[in-house]
């Protein structure tokens, strides 16, 4: 189970976000009344995205000894509120000597990230009130 807690206080949008090892700042750009001091919300979105892909990649090409020296993921999000949908799109660079077959298993294994495979399927959220 992974867990983040949040806190705001009167700081108009800055977010505190702690997973009890580290913290980062969240908060909203200065268009949306925020300080701009921290990712956005939808930031995060990508970077979660952007650091599972690049994480699960390295591992892969790590175990099957490839020569992989950089992943690069550059991940876009846009939100169409008039038809309540969301688009992601990510481009992936891959810096190495690595065969045309090895970027295409590269390809495929970064649709198994597991950030991935969570917005590409059902999410349940289930809200309370402490």
């Amino acid at each position: 189970m992974v867990e983040v807690n949040g806190i705001i206080k009167e700081e108009h949008y800055k977010t505190i976000l702690s997973n009890g090892r580290h913290e980062v700042i969240g908060d909203e750009p200065k268009t949306n009344g925020g300080s701009d001091l921290g990712f956005s919300p939808s930031d995060l979105l990508c970077a979660a995205l952007a650091t599972c892909t690049c994480v699960t990649l390295r591992m892969y090409a790590d175990k099957k000894g490839w020569s992989l020296s950089d992943v690069k993921a550059n991940i876009s999000f846009t939100r169409n509120n008039e038809k309540n949908v969301s688009y992601i799109t990510r481009e992936i660079e891959l810096k190495g000597n690595l065969s045309p077959e090895q970027r295409e298993r590269l390809l495929t294994i970064a649709n198994q990230c597991f950030i991935h495979k969570t917005l590409t399927n059902p999410i349940e959220i289930e809200t309370k009130l402490r």
